[in-house]
């Protein structure tokens, strides 16, 4: 698959996917992610090491925890070097009051919602989607 980066194009082929569950944010200082914990994101910051994960694995682990989150994978395959489809996203969510965090992967853009907003951003998403079809 080759990574898209016309604005347009990428749009259009958001497909949204809301992954089952809660996700969380917890942060470990001494940089070791505990036994039991999968997170999906991990990023290194001076303070210590950042972490999503599923928010059962989070009180499991007894970590402290903040902003229970949906989710949402966009399943375009997006270059990293696509130019405006973070301030798209972002400005479509913006306009509809839902905060986001948005991860970069290799393949995907991955946005963490407020969990109980999820259903409603993946809706957003899609009349994004839809808008910019041209059709």
């Amino acid at each position: 698959m080759t990574a898209e980066s016309d604005l347009r194009t990428l749009l259009r082929d958001l497909r949204p996917e809301l992954h089952p569950g809660r996700y969380v944010f917890a942060t470990v200082p001494d940089g070791v992610v505990p036994a039991g914990a999968t997170p999906v994101v991990t990023v290194g910051e001076t303070e210590g090491l950042t972490l999503v994960l599923p928010e059962k694995e989070a009180v499991a682990a007894g970590l402290n925890h903040s902003y229970p989150a949906g989710w949402i994978t966009l399943r375009v395959h997006s270059a990293l070097d696509a130019v405006g489809l973070t301030a798209a996203i972002s400005l479509a969510l913006t306009d509809a009051g839902i905060s986001c965090n948005v991860v970069a992967g290799f393949h995907h853009d991955h946005l963490f919602v407020p969990h109980n907003r999820a259903p409603e951003a993946v809706a957003v998403l899609e009349r994004l989607a839809a808008e910019s079809d041209g059709g």
